[in-house]
């Protein structure tokens, strides 16, 4: 039997996939003043970050608690925690720490926490109403629980898996009671807020945002690397390159630079 969230271990562990994730940070730090204006954190509180990646989000709220509140970044990744973690340092952060852990079923050190946030990082479990079950369960009663997460697919052309679609083997159905997870898996908004509603979050707010933001090249391509990981080899990857410039053709400038449109939502509940 496969533990849970198995493809995302393997994912975000891979060393490369990790190590070129935060060129992504040009499109998702676009929204984090977005996101803690609705998360609203306050001076002394304790916040975790789900999905923190390379720590940006939960840098941005340790501003705002301040050195009497705390802030835990947990990731399935061991490689971006060891990153964070590194850069937390550097900046000489003593209220933010970072855990690797998978948050659909594991036990988090450092809680109840008061605030729940989340930059793209909820959109990968495999058992979702079991994960936000679990997120709740660290939470104190009341907690405000904030995270953005992509629109539908068909509304984000930025995203470079449009191109190679035909190139990947679709997935495995997977088992009962579970879902394929990925950027795109809580586009549906009634879905969503269906999910929460099971996990037992209440007063479930959905806001829709379009933004666009400009970006160089890396941040929105895939090597050969990570089209190798997604499983296209040999003669196809020269197909597959050639398909993703085709596709980010008309997103580019004239400066060579990129105008990415983002469509993304944010939900917020209380525990």
């Amino acid at each position: 039997m496969s533990r849970a969230n198995e493809l995302e271990h393997r994912r975000w562990n891979d060393e490369h996939w990790a190590a070129v994730w935060p060129r992504r940070e040009q499109l998702t730090s676009a929204v984090t003043d977005l996101l803690l204006d609705h998360l609203q954190p306050v001076e002394g509180q304790r916040v975790l970050d789900v999905g923190s990646g390379g720590g940006t989000t939960s840098f941005a709220v340790a501003a705002r608690t301040g050195s009497t509140g705390s802030v835990l970044g947990a990731d399935i990744s061991a490689p971006l925690v060891r990153f964070a973690g590194e850069r937390a340092r550097e900046r000489g952060l003593a209220n933010v720490a970072f855990t690797v852990a998978d948050v659909q079923l594991d036990e988090l050190p450092d809680g109840p926490f008061d605030a729940v946030v989340s930059q793209f990082g909820v959109m990968f479990f495999d058992e979702p109403p079991v994960a936000f079950a679990n997120i709740r369960a660290h939470a104190v009663p009341g907690a405000r629980l904030a995270f953005a997460c992509w629109q539908p697919a068909d509304r984000n052309p930025w995203w470079p898996g449009h191109a190679v679609t035909r190139f990947v083997a679709p997935p495995d159905p997977p088992p009962p009671g579970k879902v394929v997870g990925g950027p795109f898996a809580l586009g549906d908004p009634e879905r969503t807020a269906a999910v929460l509603d099971a996990a037992g979050w209440t007063n479930v707010e959905r806001t829709p945002y379009q933004i666009s933001v400009t970006v160089e090249r890396e941040a929105i391509t895939l090597d050969d690397v990570q089209l190798k990981f997604m499983g296209i080899t040999g003669d196809e990857l020269a197909e597959a390159r050639a398909a993703i410039e085709d596709h980010l053709a008309a997103l580019q400038r004239d400066d060579g630079r990129y105008e990415a449109p983002l469509a993304f939502q944010i939900f917020t509940a209380r525990a």
